[in-house]
C-alpha cells in the first residue's frame, strides 16, 4: 500500500463510516463497539506506518488541483505524522473505556458516531495542506464536539454546549477572515504555496491577528478560556477527548502549522503570543487553586499547560519547538489519564465535589496510583515524560532571552504541582467523607493504568518520541536555529 492511499485512510474511513455506527448498534451493541473500536485504529495504524518515512525527512503529497485557489492538498510530513499519531492513540485507548462507561448510558449509538468523526475531523485537519480544507475539518470538529458535550441533553448541560460551540465557531469565522486575507496577500491557499510567498512580501498584522483569535478560541485560551471548564458537563471520555486528545490540540497544531512551520512569526508577535499564554496559565491554574469541582480543576490545568505550548512554538528556536511537539504527546497522556481518573470517581460515588470526598485510595488503590501518576508528568517530576518536555520549553524561552516569561510560567509550574497535590489529597487521601466505593469496570480501571503507565515510560522511553519530534521540528524550522 503506497503512502497515498495510507493517507487517504487516516482520512476518510473515519469520516465516512463513522455514520454507520447507528445502523451497527441497531444490529449489535457488539458490533457497533468493534467497528468503532476498528475505526479508530485504522487511522492509529496508518500513522504509525508512515513514521518511518518522516524520520527520514520525507514529504509524501496526496493532491488534485479543484480551481478557484481550493486545491484538493493533503500533506504528510513529521509534523502531521506527530499529531496524528498522538490523537489517534489517545482517542483508540478512549474509545476503550467508553465500553464501559457509556454502556448504562442512552445516545449511545450517536455517542459513537460523533466520537469516530471527531477524530476523522482532526486526521483531515492534520493532513490539510489547504487552508479551506483545514477550515473545513475544523468544522466538524466544532460540530461534533457540541453535540458530545451536550450528551447528557438537560437544559444546563445543552446550554454549556451551545457555549462552547457559540465561542469556538465565532473564533474561527475570525480565522476564516484571516484566510481570505491571507490569501488576498499571498495569491494561495496552499500552505507551501504561502511558505514561498511570505520570503519577500510579510503578511500584515491584522491577518495574524485574525487567524490567532481563532487559535486561541480552540485552544480556550484567555480571553476564550471560559467555554473549556463548563464542557466539563459532558461523560468523562469526552472531556478527555476535548482536553487531552483533540480539540484544545488543534489550536496549538494550527499555530505550529502557520506560524512556525509556513510563516515565520514576526518578533513582536513573538512576545504578544507568550504574554497572553503567560497570563493565561496563571489565571487559570489560580482558578484551579481555588475550584471545588474535580473535573473544572482538571479543566483549568488544560488551559494553563497549553500556555506551555504556545510558549515553545512562539520562539521558534528548535529546543523550544521539539519541547512543544512532546508536551503535546505528554500532556495528552497524563491528562487523558486524570479525566478517565476523574470519571471513576465521578460514576461510582455520584459526585465531583472534592469536598465531598476523601479516603479513596483504601477502596480504588489502581484509580489513586493511576491519578497521582498522572499528576506526576503534568507536574513535570522526572522521570515522567512531562519533566522533559516541560525542561526543553522552557530551556528554548531562556535561551531565547525572555527570562522574565520564563519567570512567570515557572510560577505557574509550582502552581500546578500546589493544585494537584491539593486534589489528590482531598480525594484520595484522609479520612472518607461518604461511602466507601469501589473501583469502575475492569476495562476502565485497566485504560487509566496504562494511561499511568505511558506517562511514566514516556520519560523513560523519551528518545523514541524525541527522534520524531526532532524530524518535524527540523521539517519545520528548515535548519536548526
Amino acid at each position: 500500500m503506497n503512502s497515498q492511499t495510507t493517507i487517504s485512510l487516516i482520512i476518510f474511513v473515519p469520516v465516512l463510516l463513522a455514520l454507520t455506527l447507528p445502523l451497527a448498534g441497531k444490529i449489535s451493541l457488539r458490533l457497533r463497539n468493534i467497528l468503532a473500536l476498528g475505526l479508530c485504529l485504522v487511522p492509529l495504524l496508518c500513522s504509525l506506518s508512515l513514521i518511518p518515512a518522516a524520520l527520514s525527512g520525507k514529504t509524501v503529497t496526496l493532491g488534485r488541483e479543484l480551481g478557484l485557489g481550493i486545491n484538493f492538498i493533503f500533506t504528510a510530513d513529521a509534523l502531521a505524522v506527530f499529531v496524528a499519531c498522538v490523537s489517534s492513540f489517545i482517542s483508540t485507548l478512549i474509545v476503550v473505556y467508553s465500553f464501559g462507561y457509556i454502556s448504562h448510558y442512552h445516545n449511545q449509538n450517536e455517542y459513537y458516531s460523533m466520537v469516530v468523526l471527531f477524530l476523522g475531523g482532526m486526521m483531515g485537519l492534520v493532513f490539510a495542506g489547504n487552508l479551506i480544507f483545514l477550515y473545513l475539518f475544523w468544522e466538524i470538529t466544532a460540530i461534533t464536539s457540541w453535540r458530545l458535550i451536550g450528551f447528557f441533553r438537560d437544559k444546563y448541560v445543552v446550554e454549556r454546549a451551545d457555549k462552547a460551540f457559540l465561542v469556538t465557531v465565532f473564533g474561527a469565522l475570525l480565522m476564516l477572515l484571516g484566510f481570505i486575507r491571507l490569501f488576498q496577500e499571498t495569491g494561495s491557499f496552499d500552505l507551501l504555496v504561502i511558505k514561498e510567498v511570505v520570503k519577500t512580501h510579510p503578511i500584515s498584522n491584522l491577518t495574524i491577528a485574525l487567524i490567532l483569535a481563532g487559535i486561541l478560541s480552540k485552544s480556550a485560551t484567555l480571553p476564550f478560556h471560559t467555554w473549556l471548564p463548563d464542557a466539563g458537563v459532558a461523560p468523562s471520555p469526552v472531556t478527555a477527548l476535548l482536553h487531552a486528545a483533540v480539540l484544545v490540540k488543534i489550536g496549538v497544531y494550527v499555530f505550529a502549522r502557520i506560524f512556525v512551520a509556513t510563516i515565520p512569526l514576526p518578533i513582536n508577535w513573538q512576545v504578544i503570543v507568550p504574554v497572553i499564554a503567560g497570563i493565561s496559565a496563571l489565571v487559570s491554574a489560580g482558578a484551579a487553586l481555588i475550584e471545588t469541582d474535580l473535573k473544572r480543576i482538571i479543566a483549568y490545568s488544560t488551559i494553563s499547560q497549553i500556555g506551555f505550548i504556545f510558549l515553545g512554538f512562539s520562539f521558534g528556536n528548535s529546543i523550544g519547538v521539539a519541547g512543544a511537539l512532546l508536551y503535546i504527546l505528554m500532556h495528552g497522556l497524563a491528562k487523558a489519564g486524570l479525566f478517565l481518573c476523574a470519571g471513576i470517581v465521578e460514576q461510582n460515588t455520584k459526585t465531583k465535589d472534592i469536598t465531598k470526598l476523601g479516603g479513596l485510595i483504601k477502596t480504588m488503590p489502581v484509580t489513586a496510583m493511576a491519578f497521582l501518576l498522572c499528576s506526576f508528568s503534568v507536574m513535570g517530576i522526572p522521570p515522567f515524560g512531562g519533566f522533559f518536555a516541560t525542561f526543553m520549553v522552557m530551556t528554548g524561552a531562556v535561551t531565547s532571552g525572555h527570562i522574565i516569561i520564563s519567570m512567570v510560567f515557572l510560577v505557574g509550574a509550582f502552581m500546578t504541582i500546589m493544585y494537584l497535590f491539593r486534589t489528590f489529597n482531598m480525594v484520595f487521601l484522609g479520612e472518607p467523607k461518604a461511602a466507601l466505593v469501589k473501583e469502575g469496570s475492569f476495562v476502565m480501571v485497566a485504560t487509566v493504568a496504562v494511561f499511568a503507565a505511558l506517562s511514566l515510560l514516556g520519560g523513560i522511553l523519551i528518545w523514541w518520541p524525541d527522534a520524531l519530534a526532532q524530524a518535524a521540528t527540523l521539517q519545520m524550522l528548515g535548519t536548526i536555529r
